[in-house]
């Protein structure tokens, strides 16, 4: 990759039906306007995120960091109820237009997954026969959407295990982003090693700052946020959060970067760069870790 160079990757999961309907001509008509390519990832089956409440009951620190971050003034009411009290909608069958229209404006597309939440809640536990149908159901899905097979996917909620890095390697991707922090590399769990390149998010999300202590919400978060670019890095953000409650302040975030001279990249193009020197990619252990300002724990990896 550039040597010296501080650039950003922004990585757009698409996680909910609103969240996706309403930020997705957002953030395309900003980042037209700003001239800027990012990686977008779409949740393509059911919207069931109103089960996410349960994680109240068996992750600790959920609802401490719902409060902190004010999630439920920045999520629909509906989004909040969809799989328990209203029905889950399709979000591939239901917007399939809205979506495609993301690769026709020059961004690169892939999977995010099929059920966020039963992803996100799982993946470690997952069978690979369960991994199999929940990973297949959404690459047929974008495949549908698109005309073509999907060549990257990312992991709802960096959650990610031997059987689902075993369902992946039957896709023949040119990278995944499945967990969080440092370089690229390929990753190992049990006794094997897996070939499909890893590329991490490197930059805490602002589901994790926004609104912690020596972040803000304001000038203090977009600072902190200026200051961490340091070479290329992996910024994630939600179409719920950064494309439509929090729009504004995401603009002035982008706007900071730029006026820093800082570029801006797509994770393609980062693979495009590791797999140059396919001598130099580490291969790294996955683990799950804690972050700072997140629930539970998320896959990160620990050298060989």
């Amino acid at each position: 990759m550039s040597a010296g160079a501080r650039r950003v990757a922004l990585k757009v999961d698409c996680d909910t039906f609103l969240g996706t309907r309403d930020g997705l001509p957002n953030l395309l008509r900003t980042f037209d306007r700003m001239r800027i390519r990012a990686s977008f990832f779409f949740t393509l089956g059911p919207d069931r995120s109103g089960r996410a409440i349960f994680r109240v009951f068996t992750r600790a620190g959920f609802l401490k960091k719902m409060l902190r971050s004010g999630a439920a003034s920045m999520y629909p009411k509906r989004t909040m109820m969809y799989g328990t009290l209203l029905p889950a909608p399709r979000i591939g069958r239901r917007i399939p237009g809205l979506i495609r229209s993301v690769g026709d404006a020059g961004h690169e597309v892939g999977v995010h997954g099929w059920d966020h939440i039963r992803w996100h809640d799982r993946a470690t536990r997952m069978r690979e026969d369960e991994a199999e149908r929940e990973y297949g159901a959404a690459h047929a899905e974008f495949a549908r959407i698109f005309g073509r097979r999907a060549l990257a996917s990312a992991a709802p909620g960096w959650q990610a295990g031997y059987a689902t890095l075993a369902v992946q390697e039957h896709f023949a991707l040119d990278y995944a982003s499945n967990t969080r922090l440092g370089a690229p590399f390929h990753p190992a769990a049990g006794d094997r090693r897996f070939e499909t390149l890893e590329i991490p998010t490197t930059l805490p999300t602002w589901d994790e700052t926004y609104n912690a202590e020596g972040w803000g919400t304001g000038s203090e978060l977009i600072a902190r946020y200026r200051a961490a670019v340091q070479g290329t890095e992996v910024h994630s953000i939600h179409t719920e959060v950064e494309a439509t409650a929090l729009l504004p302040l995401f603009e002035q975030q982008l706007d900071a970067w730029r006026a820093d001279g800082v570029g801006f990249v797509t994770l393609e193009e980062i693979a495009r760069e590791v797999r140059a020197a396919p001598g130099a990619i580490p291969v790294r252990r996955i683990v799950p870790i804690v972050l700072p300002g997140r629930a539970g724990t998320v896959t990160g990896s620990v050298p060989i």
